[in-house]
């Protein structure tokens, strides 16, 4: 007759208790360890942030500093916008040295012609003078003579590329029959904005 044999494990429980242990160790072990890293993580963060934080207020500090640098120098009489660079630009560019005009104008000036008076407006040198009507000269002769003396000076030319003869017209002064004309000095500027009317 066949003898059955049955094995029973009474530590089955024990067993099971010690599964159940070690699972929560390692739960409880990750846990922790996600925990940590979670801590560590938004440490740094927190620096970043504060870091970026610190340096947008450095630029905004900076950038302040320098508009108000910019707001008081423009407000010195040392600023210079660029109008006012265009202004001297212009300034520069169409000055006219008259002092050597003059020196030039009056050794170019024979001693029959008298120049009574000059006027500089909208870049147009106007000489007005006069001459005595004599039958042994031709007046016009000699006034052309003179526009010619005023082209070859460099000192007159430069600025004032053409010269031309405007107008005559005759008349007495202490019964001495005169010519009075005109002769007009155009710029090179001449007809460009910027230019004043000077008397």
């Amino acid at each position: 007759m066949n003898q059955l044999h049955f094995t029973i494990n009474l530590n089955k429980y024990g067993e099971l208790k010690q599964q159940i242990e070690a699972e929560n160790k390692t739960f409880w072990r990750m846990t922790s360890v996600f925990v940590i890293v979670s801590i560590i993580l938004f440490g740094f963060a927190l620096y970043l942030n504060s870091n970026m934080k610190q340096k947008y207020e450095n630029r905004q500090k900076y950038l302040t500093d320098i508009q108000q640098q910019l707001n008081e120098f423009s407000a010195s009489s040392d600023y210079l916008s660029s109008k006012d660079l265009e202004r001297l630009t212009r300034v520069n560019n169409n000055r006219v040295f008259w002092a050597k005009k003059l020196v030039a104008l009056s050794e170019k000036t024979s001693e029959r012609i008298a120049i009574t008076h000059f006027s500089f407006k909208n870049g147009i040198l106007s000489l007005f003078g006069i001459t005595k009507l004599d039958r042994d000269i031709k007046e016009f002769e000699l006034i052309d003579s003179f526009i010619y003396s005023l082209k070859q000076n460099e000192d007159i030319s430069n600025d004032f590329p053409e010269i031309r003869f405007v107008k005559s017209s005759k008349d007495v002064e202490k019964d001495v029959e005169i010519l009075r004309f005109q002769i007009d000095c155009v710029s090179k500027d001449y007809g460009k904005k910027g230019l004043h009317d000077e008397d």
